[in-house]
């Protein structure tokens, strides 16, 4: 936290600087408005800061409207903040080229008008970020966006045809606060308006605490699908980054939440499928449907799950199969060289980092350098991988270009 607060320090008096010189010509009014959004990025720093220091070691914060407030507010502001200190440190550059490469004889030339464009257009790109952000921590989370993918393979069943998968992942219900129940009833809404035979959730249904998703219960339990719902946790649902006191009793309360989350499951009617698979069957055919415990290729997350546990002694490579994985590194480092044939893999995880650009043919996020199968749909052969944007948000209480994500797979006979 110190490190944090130092580096927000510097760019904040780098960025005190600039304005100093590129606000000068600029118009009263929008001066000020410069410099009341300045200064409020500062005392919410502060705030970020102290309240860091708080919670440190309490683990994740619950969702409140003060939480909100500052984790938005530290986003919204900060990454303007930092690329309008991009523009500064050129500016700086530039001056330092000049004063080492210029005649000894010659005195020193300053350009004010220079130093005011660069920060004027510092400032005006500044903006884009700004405003992006804004719209993502109070509309963009909230902009679901039902993505449809038709997959053909050889080996489905002519009975299941057009059957269609409604697939939802990383709902973090700690990551709602009261008012956001309006919200949440248009995106239950929406998913409901789908239609689709199947409901598949894979993982994140709480940031930590069970008790995350009693008051949503209701909502998320309205979803409904002829075929069934099923799920299967992800690392937020074993509970690692809540504190749970030290020796056996610690032990004992956070073994009790994972027993209550479960429970959580079944109160919704989805049906739990940690390291097991079932067959669905229509007129007198089947495919099967498997789902393991979180698996990662990370040592910070809990890899519990298990492919040879989840299909035993089922193994049939004609068999058409579905699983659910929540994190999408799973599928690189054992589905895809599992003895067992996994036709579709449906994973989740990565958020999209909540942040990037997806424009017709192109999309790009941070989160891409971490994990490479990060959103959307991915193929090896004639095995697929789907990684879908997730429904929710965490940490960062908004979406910038990474919209909350509905996805809904038709399945055809190729």
């Amino acid at each position: 936290m110190l490190i944090i607060f130092m580096v927000f320090g510097l760019l904040s008096l780098a960025v005190w600087y600039g304005l100093k010189k590129s606000l000068r010509t600029t118009r009263p009014w929008m001066k000020k408005v410069v410099w009341i959004f300045y200064w409020y990025s500062v005392a919410n720093e502060v705030v970020f800061f102290i309240w860091g220091l708080a919670i440190a070691n309490q683990g994740p914060p619950e969702a409140t409207w003060f939480s909100a407030l500052v984790m938005g507010g530290l986003f919204t502001l900060f990454v303007p903040k930092l690329l309008y200190g991009v523009f500064i440190l050129i500016e700086f550059l530039v001056w330092v080229t000049q004063r080492s490469f210029r005649n000894k004889s010659q005195p020193i030339s300053t350009d004010p008008s220079r130093r005011r464009f660069i920060g004027q257009a510092g400032l005006i790109l500044a903006s884009v970020p700004f405003v992006s952000f804004l719209y993502g921590v109070t509309l963009g989370k909230w902009n679901y966006k039902v993505r449809k993918q038709v997959l053909h393979f050889p080996n489905l069943p002519d009975a299941f045809d057009g059957f269609t998968i409604t697939h939802l992942s990383d709902i973090h219900s700690g990551s709602f606060t009261n008012n956001h129940r309006e919200m949440l009833e248009c995106g239950i809404g929406l998913i409901n308006e789908q239609d689709s035979d199947l409901l598949l959730f894979t993982g994140d249904l709480v940031n930590d605490l069970a008790t995350e998703i009693e008051q949503w219960k209701d909502l998320f339990g309205r979803l409904d699908a002829p075929f069934g719902k099923y799920s299967v946790l992800g690392n937020h649902d074993y509970g690692e980054y809540a504190d749970w006191g030290e020796g056996e009793l610690g032990v004992k309360a956070k073994a009790k939440n994972l027993e209550d989350l479960k429970a959580h499951h079944a109160d919704m009617g989805y049906k739990l499928m940690n390291n097991d698979s079932i067959q669905l069957e229509k007129d007198g055919q089947t495919i099967r449907l498997a789902g393991v415990e979180n698996w990662s290729k990370s040592e910070h997350f809990p890899s519990l799950g298990d492919l040879d546990k989840a299909f035993g002694s089922t193994i049939n490579d004609r068999e058409f199969t579905v699983l659910m994985s929540h994190d999408p590194s799973h599928w690189d480092a054992q589905v895809l060289g599992h003895k067992k044939h996994v036709d579709l893999t449906l994973s989740g995880h990565t958020h999209g980092m909540q942040f990037g650009v997806e424009i017709p043919g192109f999309k790009w996020s941070p989160v891409k350098y971490i994990y490479p199968r990060w959103a959307g749909l991915y193929e090896e052969g004639e095995k697929r991988l789907y990684v879908n944007r997730g429904f929710g948000f965490l940490g960062f209480p908004g979406r910038v270009g990474i919209m909350p994500e509905i996805t809904v797979i038709e399945l055809r006979k190729a």
